[in-house]
């Protein structure tokens, strides 16, 4: 299968794909970010790029294994974006344990955190998959509130690593004030009113 050459001639950066007018014929091909290299900068209209024509589960013609001819290299935003992603994560972290050393917060919190990152960034994996494969997606109000309800720091990751819903304004803004919520509801469980809260909720739930 020869490679073909063509140019972007419409992407949209929220929504993560866009078209390509082949070089050859004229014809416009569809294609994802899933399908476009990591290894440059994001598409941008009028880019020149090369690519393979297969198709999608659907049996739609699509491009994929997509890369600008020339130039167009990354110049380490992304690199800067997962380092940040990963201070992030750390700091956090550390926050959490200072907390639980000053005997502020119980271990089941950390736990809480540890857990509901993890469901966080697979959700995130499982709506990427879809947006490449067109199938059911992940709402965004679903995410967000994983995000509020702690698993942010997953979140963050997910966005940096996967680069999905790293671009979306609407999406990125939202999404900080999940994490500026639920930071703020930590601080409220650190104080005395909040730790009793949380100690008899813990006492409920506790077995026998």
């Amino acid at each position: 299968m020869d490679r073909q050459t063509g140019t972007v001639s419409k992407w949209s950066e929220e929504k993560g794909f866009g078209f390509i007018t082949a070089d050859e014929d004229g014809e416009s091909m569809f294609f994802h970010i899933n399908d476009y290299s990591h290894r440059h900068k994001r598409p941008i209209k009028n880019l020149k790029v090369q690519y393979y024509i297969s198709s999608d589960p659907k049996g739609r013609t699509c491009a994929i294994d997509v890369a600008p001819v020339e130039g167009h290299k990354n110049n380490g935003r992304e690199l800067k974006q997962k380092s940040f992603s990963l201070l992030i994560l750390g700091s956090f972290s550390l926050a959490l344990y200072f907390l639980f050393t000053l005997k502020l917060i119980p271990s089941q919190l950390i736990y809480c955190y540890a857990l509901m990152s993890v469901v966080t960034f697979i959700m995130y994996a499982k709506d990427k998959s879809a947006a490449g494969l067109g199938r059911w997606r992940t709402p965004e109000r679903t995410l967000h509130i994983l995000s509020l309800l702690g698993g942010w720091p997953g979140a963050k990751i997910a966005q940096s690593f996967l680069r999905h819903k790293s671009k979306k304004i609407s999406f990125r803004v939202t999404y900080w004030i999940t994490v500026i919520m639920n930071c703020g509801a930590l601080y409220w469980l650190t104080t005395p009113q909040g730790s009793l809260y949380l100690h008899n909720i813990l006492k409920n739930i506790k077995p026998g």
